[in-house]
């Protein structure tokens, strides 16, 4: 966590599994609750990803492998 209660840090890679979509067609990914919105993600892929943003509620990550 970075004191502010996001577990998810810009720059670091997280191994995760899309388990919904947003409503602009991105994969949506949870990390101890916390949300990761992912361009192409497709629901029920285990993927690793990339966060290029975090923001207040919600983070955006990008697949690297």
């Amino acid at each position: 966590m970075d004191g502010i209660g996001r577990p998810v840090e810009e720059g670091k890679e997280y191994s995760v599994t899309i388990d919904a979509k947003g409503s602009k067609g991105d994969g949506i990914a949870h990390v101890e609750g916390f949300v990761i919105f992912i361009a192409g993600g497709e629901v029920g892929k285990q993927v690793k990803v990339k966060v290029t943003a975090v923001k207040r509620t919600f983070a955006i990550g990008e697949i690297v492998g």
